[in-house]
């Protein structure tokens, strides 16, 4: 798309206002509202904003202003919000690409994979719930029937959950996401919606704009969507798979080979990849799962429905759930990250790990085809199987001890990235809860 034809569709649409939008170093989307009579300013000055302002942007109140420069490439309508388009933009800063912009990070990535002729593809499943704030101030599902212990592809809680869903799909599709399934998920008020894979910046994008849907959606329905990984103790956490794959010019999957012996259909080139996942996986868990709510989801142990579906230990399998990468056949998935994610740093730390696995030619191990809930600590010891962090601070740790991140994403966004999540470990420590009044107040 060019410039006259943006302006002719801007103006068929009977767009007043373009959101120029960005996202922070935690993926949380940040817009200015751009009158369309000045969408092109968008184009070449940009939209301008206080850096300081923005968790991540390393800019104090004294620096100059963090220029948001459209990519004349994702312009897109809001179909839940007429009038309004929206453009994914780059920062610039001094008229220079800004190297704290997660975005950039990405393209950078890929730059790399592109360079050897490989095109990155990923697809992602968003889970989420459905939920509404009850008259006392709790929180629970929208649907208040939504109570079997094992609710996973109900009929009736997907049925009575319908409008928000049916809401939600058909602002999707109106703005090209091809979306082929729709399933109520584990947990009470729990959904996923499946939606075809495309490059890793196109899927990125797409993900903040799927998150900007939902929330806005749902709100104006008088619920939440939440994208929390773990709202509910005894219930299953929402997580955000990510298929993984490369392709050549031709877009063939690279990682599909009917003639693997082992029968996963997966090529030599995609268990070198999967080797450098396994390989890093510790220090991927801060950003693929970057909240202190993350690892209530990433433990040992059951939910209600007698399993979590969310990883704890350092495998993969064929059809396992239980591990860290699944292997549907002829490509990954990755069950690690969850739905707080930063989308570009993700793809970004995904890609990395996995192109060291290639670069290295590291191999994964033999598979986990067993119920890893259900294994001894002894046995997982025999075996060699290695825990994911159990914790932010832990996965923190495990970042800045793993050199690749810094080496491959830059070290100056990766030490930002720490700091601020460092500062959200700290306030949680800090915090007294319920459950430590309950236990201790008249303990001693």
């Amino acid at each position: 798309m060019n410039l006259k034809q943006a302006q002719k569709f801007l103006k068929d649409n009977e767009v007043r206002f373009v959101l120029a939008q960005f996202v922070d170093i935690h993926g949380v989307a940040k817009t200015k509202s751009v009158p369309v009579s000045h969408f092109e300013d968008i184009l070449t000055t940009g939209a301008g904003f206080a850096g300081f302002a923005v968790w991540g942007m390393a800019m104090g109140p004294h620096d100059a202003d963090y220029m948001a420069i459209g990519d004349l490439s994702t312009l897109s309508l809001v179909p839940w919000q007429p009038g309004y388009a929206r453009i994914v933009c780059e920062g610039t800063v001094r008229g220079k690409p800004y190297p704290f912009d997660t975005r950039l990070v990405l393209k950078q990535a890929v730059a790399k994979a592109q360079a050897k002729g490989w095109t990155v593809n990923i697809g992602i499943e968003p889970e989420f719930m459905i939920l509404r704030r009850r008259d006392d101030g709790s929180i629970g599902p929208a649907d208040t029937t939504d109570v079997l212990d094992k609710p996973c592809y109900d009929y009736k809680g997907l049925s009575r959950s319908r409008e928000m869903l049916e809401r939600l799909v058909m602002s999707l599709q109106a703005i090209g996401f091809d979306i082929y399934q729709i399933d109520h998920e584990d947990a009470n008020g729990q959904f996923e919606i499946n939606y075809t894979y495309s490059d890793a910046l196109n899927a990125a994008d797409r993900y903040v704009l799927f998150r900007m849907a939902a929330g806005e959606i749902a709100r104006d329905m008088g619920l939440i969507c939440t994208f929390m990984p773990k709202p509910f103790r005894h219930r299953t956490g929402s997580g955000m798979h990510m298929h993984l794959s490369l392709a050549d010019a031709a877009g063939t999957n690279l990682f599909h080979d009917d003639k693997d012996k082992q029968g996963r259909g997966l090529s030599k080139l995609g268990y070198h990849f999967l080797g450098g996942l396994l390989k890093h996986a510790r220090g991927l868990c801060a950003l693929l799962a970057p909240s202190v709510n993350s690892y209530k989801r990433l433990v040992v142990g059951e939910s209600l429905s007698g399993a979590t579906w969310a990883p704890a230990y350092i495998t993969y399998g064929d059809n396992n759930r239980t591990s860290m990468v699944r292997i549907p056949y002829g490509r990954l998935e990755c069950r690690l990250p969850d739905p707080s994610c930063n989308p570009y740093l993700a793809a970004a730390a995904v890609i990395a790990a996995g192109m060291d696995g290639v670069a290295n030619k590291r191999e994964p191990g033999p598979p986990q085809n067993v119920n890893l809930y259900e294994m001894s600590r002894t046995e997982l010891t025999k075996r060699g199987i290695g825990l994911l962090p159990q914790s932010l601070t832990e996965a923190l740790d495990a970042l800045e001890a793993d050199p690749l991140f810094a080496q491959q994403l830059g070290a100056d966004v990766i030490a930002e990235f720490v700091k601020v999540k460092r500062m959200e470990w700290v306030e949680y420590s800090r915090h007294v809860s319920d459950w430590e009044v309950n236990r201790y107040l008249e303990f001693y």
